[in-house]
Formats: C-alpha cells, sequence, structure tokens
C-alpha cells in the first residue's frame, strides 16, 4: 500500500448499472436478425432490412453519448469527495 491519498471516492453501483443496461440494450437489439429481416416497411426506396440497420449506427451513437456523460458525472462526483473541504469551498478542481 503506498501513502498517498486515493484520488477518487468508492463508486456507487447505480451509474455504473444504468451504462451496462444501456450498452446491452445497443447491443443486443441489432443482433436480434430475426426481428428485422424482412423487405417491409421501405423507406426511401430501402428495404427494411437495411435502414433500420442503418437507425441503430446513429442510436448506438447516442447511447454511447449518454453512457460517456453518465460515466463522466460519476468519476466527477468522485474526484470531488476527495478534495479538501478548502479546495471545494473555494470552487478549486
Amino acid at each position: 500500500m503506498s501513502d498517498e491519498p486515493p484520488t477518487r471516492a468508492p463508486g456507487r453501483p447505480g451509474p455504473y448499472v444504468v451504462v451496462g443496461v444501456l450498452l446491452l440494450i445497443g447491443i443486443a437489439v441489432p443482433l436480434m436478425v430475426p426481428v428485422y429481416a424482412r423487405a417491409e416497411p421501405s423507406l426511401i426506396g430501402l428495404p427494411f432490412f437495411y435502414w433500420y440497420q442503418m437507425l441503430w449506427v446513429f442510436l448506438d451513437a447516442g447511447l454511447l453519448w449518454i453512457c460517456y456523460a453518465i460515466v463522466r458525472r460519476e468519476d466527477r462526483r468522485r474526484r470531488e469527495a476527495v478534495q479538501d473541504p478548502e479546495a471545494r469551498k473555494a470552487g478549486h478542481r
């Protein structure tokens, strides 16, 4: 063990569970091919099979951004929890 003070406080499981569920949705739903393996309804001439997959590219990007924001907020909370009380009052990060 080192004598250095910790850089982060203990994490809460809640934010990480939410992130895990969002990532699971973004991975599992596009893998359920029988759900969308059909041609109708078409969108601007593209069969449903193709445009549904492309829709998930953008949905996954949005889900990843949300996950990043949740983890970043939790990391910021953990770092601020171990700061000096004087530095916290002065507003230094």
